[in-house]
């Protein structure tokens, strides 16, 4: 007889059935030729590549067959490939590119066109094989609201972690230049300060509306429209007061800085990363090895206005002036960082220079003497330890997320390969295959 109890037994049953591990679980199985589980280490010859619900689950040698590990596991063959983890940007400016139009873009666009034009951009990094970014100084909420649509999987793009609006002081770099008066007082940030204790102030308000990481602007920059030149401009103490502030708060600083003055004073501070650098001194190299920080040396960046300076007319002569001088120059000092065995996180400045070609920035570190090899680990184990994320990203170890690409052949012989590459799983999921 059947009766309400056996009835709700194999309900039970058949729910806990559906539930199981075994039947919920997403796999998929790469078939690769060569495998660069860890940045440094020799890549290994036909392996098997098995993830689970986004994370590698296994690795196995040979080519395993993919029903071995689940029923219904999808199998990618990339037997002829080379696959290696994701690799990872930690400078970008995903609201828009360096052009003619950035004037008219800024009055004409609203909040909407920026967010929207955003993820238009974060696709084509994505897709040129960077699964992750620190995106150092956008329109807070719009950053924010990308970063958190990625997370959720409203739409695709990299990992973003965010820094919003730059921690920045009044008149120097990261302040809003080169527009009428009440524009500027529209278009001045929240998190712009003057003295410790409102740059303090300007800290914890970036991290109570979402900042993951405060990026600060120690020195002038280049494409400040206004003749401050590149040299130190937030002072001492409010650079102590902003590290301070942050690290309390648990979040890591990037300071952009190109003079040495405003280089050392932000490593002494206890910086956690140093974007350009371009004329770094031996203080600055016995800074950044005493302290453990790290160069994010973005040469696309300075190859790009340099070009940029020449062949246009839409930069102002102040810019163009620094363009050229400092653009010329980055590429020698970080030169002398890299022989100096200054730690070295992977980045562009994208944004200056144009989305998705962020393989660019391997082309210029290669010509200016670093091995394929410390590129890759730039670009994958030094970026993960920069964001604090070692434990999740970075390689293809098992229990990590599963951000894989793939390349015909290995940029270890040819660092050209990382210009034209073609899959790209993120957190597990196929978003590029060719």
């Amino acid at each position: 007889m059947f009766t309400f109890k056996s009835s709700m037994t194999t309900i039970a049953l058949l729910v806990s059935a559906a539930l199981s591990p075994s039947v919920l679980a997403d796999t998929s199985v790469i078939h690769a030729g060569e495998l660069l589980v860890v940045a440094g280490e020799a890549p290994l010859k036909k392996q098997t590549l098995v993830i689970t619900d986004g994370k590698i689950s296994a690795l196995k040698s040979g080519f395993v067959a993919a029903s071995n590990f689940a029923n219904d596991a999808q199998l990618i063959d990339l037997s002829s490939s080379f696959v290696m983890p994701g690799l990872m940007d930690m400078h970008v400016h995903l609201q828009g590119e360096l052009g003619p139009n950035n004037d008219s873009e800024m009055v004409n666009m609203s909040d909407a066109d920026t967010l929207m034009k955003s993820a238009y951009f974060a696709k084509k990094t994505l897709m040129a094989g960077f699964t992750t970014v620190r995106d150092l100084g956008s329109s807070a909420e719009q950053s924010y609201a990308l970063r958190d649509g990625i997370k959720r999987g409203w739409v695709e793009g990299p990992t973003i972690v965010a820094a919003g609006s730059s921690v920045a002081v009044t008149g120097g770099h990261g302040d809003v230049d080169g527009m009428a008066p009440d524009l500027m007082e529209l278009h001045t940030a929240k998190t712009v300060c003057d003295g410790p204790y409102d740059c303090r102030r300007a800290t914890r308000r970036a991290i109570k509306f979402g900042a993951d990481v405060i990026k600060i602007t120690s020195t002038g920059g280049v494409l400040s429209d206004t003749d401050t030149g590149t040299g130190q401009q937030m002072a001492d103490d409010e650079i102590k007061e902003v590290v301070d502030t942050a690290h309390s708060l648990g979040r890591k600083v990037a300071s952009h800085a190109h003079a040495a003055a405003g280089i050392n004073a932000a490593l002494r501070a206890g910086v956690d990363s140093i974007e350009h650098g371009s004329y770094a001194n031996e203080e600055s190299i016995k800074l950044f090895k005493k302290g453990g920080a790290y160069l994010v040396p973005t040469l696309m960046a300075g190859d790009t206005v340099v070009n940029l300076a020449k062949t246009t007319n839409f930069m102002s002569p102040e810019i163009k002036a620094k363009a050229i001088r400092v653009g010329g120059d980055m590429i020698e000092n970080f030169k002398r960082s890299y022989k100096a065995d200054v730690k070295i996180a992977y980045g562009t400045d994208s944004g200056v220079s144009k989305h998705g070609t962020n393989a660019r920035e391997a082309e210029l570190m290669f010509e200016a003497g670093m091995t394929p090899q410390d590129i890759l680990v730039s670009a994958t184990l030094h970026a993960a330890d920069l964001i604090g994320k070692s434990k999740s990203l970075g390689t293809l170890e098992v229990g990590k997320v599963a951000d894989i690409i793939a390349t015909d052949a290995s940029p270890l012989n040819d660092i050209k390969e990382l210009l034209d590459v073609d899959f790209v799983m993120k957190s597990g999921k196929v978003v590029k295959q060719q």
